[in-house]
């Protein structure tokens, strides 16, 4: 089957049965599609209304100043939710129009060996994150269990394990759990927020003013490092777009597709980046668990607060921390999904939470975010490339499941052009993603014109005629 423009619903593709690949991973069928956009919408809002946010806007401040005042904060973020926006409904209409996850997508342009490495670029950035929400869930935690018990019981270490279990149960279930966790989680935790932004607003208006509003910030480097690592953040789910769009119901088009990422990104982001900036300010405290009890000094109000952070943890990481990582172990070993998702669990929980969360990691959790967006950055690129300009949106899908097919093997071009992006990245790390999609997107389209002649990788693109061509001048060659 291939997919064209006008193909927005797959229907069955036939693949072999001797492929080893388990029954998650095969393309989502109509019937099998259960989000609606209202669920999609408050997956998305859910998602955004995270604490990993909120500890990259309390970033700015930086020894009590504030690198970017509110103004030059809400200007990069408006810049960075478009692009988010833009790339989220570029990179989700294969999955969408076919149901295949990212895992498989990989392969049209990587191959199938070459996908194990550009997965474990989107696997691992996830299990990290999968490990630092669940850290901050358990603190929240461990503040509602001191409340309840008077201060007799005090240990984050056991949340965190609790918290983990829960998490691990409730993935087990996949996208049926996750769309109704989302939609609570979205609606309570953006009320408790609001809270916290009207607590903010009445009892720390002036230094939150003196401190940020009123701060110089710098429109220079400063300000789109911001956007970068704001992206940065993002760059991996939107990597993944279509292990999420391939859950969502049929007859959807690509721009209502587009307002589906952007109206909730651009409620999330408004709102965590606000508080985030606020906390910072009013506390001088970049853990927004320790800045919320310092803001909220009533025991029943923390209560409160804490448990909707529980929330929100649990709610980000059925998006975009759990699912995504445990595809790329089903992939990889074989394994069924809901082994798969326990091992993702067990690998969040052994990636050091504890010290990401820390008021001294702030700055190295924004480096590892412009690190790896470094990789990530040329692997969105060339997957657009490779499907929009390349391959003219026409795939066949069943080739990508064949062990043996055309897409067997790894292409040279794709791992060469992610080098080649990933390293220009480094240059200036501070704008690591954007320069990494640049770099890695030119260098895709000049390798697979001009490099490598021959390749299987060819075939379907736009360079198909030269690939034959040079078949061609071969066996006249041999001929002679």
């Amino acid at each position: 089957m291939s997919t064209n423009l006008e193909s927005y619903v797959p229907q069955e593709t036939q693949i072999q049965h001797d492929t080893g690949v388990d029954e998650s991973l095969k393309p989502k069928t109509e019937e099998g599609r259960t989000v609606s956009p209202s669920n999609y919408i408050f997956m998305w809002v859910g998602d955004g209304v995270n604490l990993g946010n909120m500890t990259l806007g309390a970033s700015m401040m930086v020894a009590g100043i504030a690198t970017l005042n509110i103004f030059q904060t809400f200007a990069a973020a408006i810049i960075a939710i478009g692009i988010i926006s833009t790339v989220f409904a570029l990179n989700d209409r294969l999955g969408y129009r076919t149901g295949i996850p990212y895992v498989v997508q990989l392969r049209m342009s990587f191959g199938l060996k070459g996908s194990v490495i550009s997965s474990l670029m989107r696997g691992i950035p996830a299990i990290v994150w999968y490990g630092f929400q669940g850290w901050i869930g358990g603190t929240a935690l461990n503040e509602i269990a001191k409340i309840s018990t008077g201060g007799a019981f005090d240990n984050v270490a056991i949340c965190f394990v609790v918290l983990q279990i829960v998490q691990i149960a409730l993935s087990l279930y996949g996208f049926h759990a996750i769309k109704w966790v989302e939609t609570v989680a979205s609606i309570v935790i953006v009320l408790a927020l609001l809270y916290v932004f009207g607590v903010l607003l009445t009892s720390y208006s002036d230094v939150i003013t003196e401190k940020w509003v009123h701060a110089e910030g710098s429109w220079g480097l400063p300000f789109f490092a911001f956007i970068m690592m704001f992206m940065g953040n993002y760059a991996a789910i939107f990597l993944s777009a279509a292990d999420y769009s391939r859950e969502l119901k049929s007859g959807i088009s690509d721009t209502k597709r587009g307002f589906l990422y952007f109206l909730p990104i651009l409620i999330a982001y408004g709102l965590t980046l606000a508080i985030g900036g606020m906390l910072a300010s009013a506390t001088g405290i970049t853990n927004p668990v320790k800045a919320f009890a310092v803001v909220v000094d009533n025991s029943y109000i923390t209560l409160f607060v804490s448990a909707f952070i529980v929330i929100g943890a649990v709610a980000v990481n059925m998006v975009a921390n759990i699912i995504p990582p445990t595809y790329v172990i089903t992939l990889l070993t074989k394994m069924k999904y809901k082994p798969a998702v326990i091992i993702t669990g067990l690998l969040a929980s052994c990636s050091f939470p504890w010290v990401l969360v820390q008021d001294s990691s702030a700055k190295g959790l924004g480096i590892f975010i412009l690190i790896y967006s470094a990789f990530l950055g040329p692997i969105v690129s060339i997957l657009l490339i490779e499907y929009y300009i390349l391959r003219k949106q026409k795939v066949n899908v069943a080739d990508l499941y064949k062990e043996d097919g055309p897409f067997s093997g790894y292409n040279p071009a794709a791992m060469l052009a992610l080098l080649i992006g990933a390293g220009a990245a480094f240059m200036k790390v501070e704008l690591a993603w954007i320069i990494g999609v640049v770099v890695g997107g030119i260098a895709y389209l000049l390798l697979m014109k001009f490099a490598f002649k021959g390749s299987k990788f060819k075939k379907g693109t736009i360079f198909e005629k030269v690939h034959l061509g040079m078949h061609a001048e071969d066996e006249t060659k041999q001929g002679s």
